[in-house]
């Protein structure tokens, strides 16, 4: 049953290896979950994910592969009438890069491979009815299903009997990881780990162990060797829309806003309303009074920092597009020419919508900003996070 989950999980595009594969293998050779459901699933699932993102797909493929294994015995698994080998070589053929496929000759070839799980299936030659011991049905294993156990994990079976499974395999729910969800504080730090540039900068506050031995070692004595901490040194200028319809968006641009700020040592900050324009505020209660002024922003912040735009581009046309388009004043000169050139200031600029891409065609204003930012415009989901970053990366 192990080659079929593997090739379900690459064809439900988790990044899963042949390395990684033989990992589970080798864990399963050990012990690890000997007749352990639950067990194996933490297993497979540390084998072979590698990033969060692809946790909800795996637990589907997994729950399809396993439903029902109290009828499954190595036979039936590799038995020539219900999953023929050759079958399973042209699902590898079909499924494995290139140089997986070379792993596996390096290993002895794909029938060495199969003898290597055969013998992994052996101590379980069949399926079993009752006892209390296997992996079975109508018995007192803590695994199976139409039996009974205190403290048993429910397997292959439609709806509960006795109420007492600890577990329910059938109906196990997962957090949803997937790319289109909403961004919360930690999947945004995970997302920002791309936009890092690390460098070592300051005093040498920090001890280096390596030095510090190479040293005690060629002088004869302790000799403590320092060194200057590793910091990001990716500069981070962000403006935030706020009010009217941004007020929809408000916690998520808060979470994307803490986690930034925790993220980032040279980052700083404004806002603006709608679109920018001559002027932005860093205080919300006192933007009236306290602005700075763009053209000084431009001069006072190096094209060498990245700028992140945060709002829903949704507004009237004219408020881009012409002098005294804004809602709130008259701007003698028009937003789209403060953006033009806020972009060719800060080449490496983005702009995050939190409106689903799908609705953006039908907004005028977002194909303008969008267009503005040369096509540079990305969802404020994980996955939109993560291509601006790359983005951002360049």
């Amino acid at each position: 049953m192990f080659i079929p989950f593997f090739l379900e999980l690459k064809a439900a595009k988790v990044p899963v290896t042949l390395r990684e594969f033989l990992s589970l293998i080798e864990g399963l050779e050990t012990g690890i979950a000997t007749f352990d459901v639950e067990a194996f699933y933490f297993l497979a699932r540390a084998a072979l994910v590698k990033d969060e993102r692809h946790i909800d797909r795996f637990d589907r493929v997994f729950r399809h592969c396993f439903a029902g294994l109290e009828a499954v015995s190595p036979s039936e698994t590799f038995g020539e009438a219900t999953i023929p080998e050759e079958w399973l070589k042209k699902l590898a053929e079909k499924y494995l890069t290139e140089e997986e496929k070379k792993l596996v000759e390096a290993l002895g070839g794909f029938d060495k491979l199969m003898e290597t799980l055969r013998e992994r299936l052996a101590e379980q030659t069949g399926r079993h009815q009752g006892g209390s011991k296997w992996i079975g049905t109508a018995g007192t294993s803590p695994f199976g299903a139409y039996g009974y156990n205190p403290e048993g994990v429910r397997i292959g079976q439609e709806t509960s009997r006795h109420r007492r499974a600890i577990k329910v395999w059938d109906r196990r729910e997962f957090k949803d990881y997937d790319d289109t969800v909403e961004l919360g504080t930690r999947n945004i730090k995970v997302a920002l780990k791309r936009l890092r540039r690390w460098v070592r900068e300051g005093a040498a506050e920090e001890i280096d162990l390596t030095g510090t031995i190479r040293s005690t070692a060629e002088h004869g004595y302790l000799d403590v060797v320092t060194r200057p901490e590793r910091r990001n040194a990716v500069k981070l200028l962000m403006f935030f829309d706020v009010g009217g319809s941004m007020d929809d968006h408000i916690r998520v641009v808060e979470e994307l806003f803490s986690a930034v700020r925790s993220e980032f040592r040279h980052m700083d900050y404004f806002y603006f309303h709608n679109c920018v324009y001559e002027g932005l505020w860093k205080d919300n209660r006192r933007r009236r009074v306290d602005v700075t002024r763009t053209a000084e922003l431009l001069r006072t912040f190096g094209g060498d920092y990245r700028a992140i735009f945060v709002g829903d581009a949704s507004m009237s046309p004219y408020e881009i597009s012409h002098p005294g388009g804004s809602v709130e004043h008259w701007n003698d000169e028009a937003g789209a020419l403060w953006l033009t050139r806020i972009t060719a200031h800060f080449p490496r600029s983005i702009w995050l919508n939190p409106v689903p891409e799908e609705h953006w065609r039908h907004t005028q204003s977002i194909a303008m900003i969008r267009a503005l930012f040369g096509g540079r415009m990305f969802p404020l989901t994980l996955a939109g996070l993560q291509a601006a970053t790359k983005e951002l990366s360049r």
